[in-house]
C-alpha cells in the first residue's frame, strides 16, 4: 500500500481587463496508483505581484499578458479604489 500526493496547477484562466491569472491547483491523493481524493484551491495573480517563485507557465503568461499598459491600468484602478 503506497500512498502518494500530487499537487499541480491543472487549470489556468485569464480574467478581467487587467489580465488577472487564475490558477486552480489540484491536490490528488492516490493509493497504489488509484485516486482516493482530489481537492482544489484557486489563486488569483495580479500584475502587481511577484511571480518569480511560480512555475514557468505562470511566468510566461505574466510576461506575455502584463504589459506596461495593463500594469498602469491596474495601478490606476487600485489608486481610484483607495479614494
Amino acid at each position: 500500500m503506497a500512498l502518494s500526493k500530487e499537487v499541480k496547477c491543472d487549470k489556468y484562466e485569464i480574467v478581467t481587463q487587467y489580465k488577472h491569472i487564475q490558477c486552480r491547483t489540484a491536490t490528488i491523493v492516490k493509493e497504489d496508483g488509484v485516486e482516493l481524493s482530489r481537492t482544489f484551491h484557486r489563486e488569483v495573480l495580479t500584475s502587481d505581484m511577484d511571480v518569480s517563485g511560480k512555475d514557468a507557465e505562470i511566468k510566461g503568461m505574466a510576461a506575455a499578458l502584463w504589459t506596461d499598459a495593463v500594469k498602469e491600468a491596474w495601478a490606476a484602478k487600485l489608486e481610484a479604489d483607495a479614494g
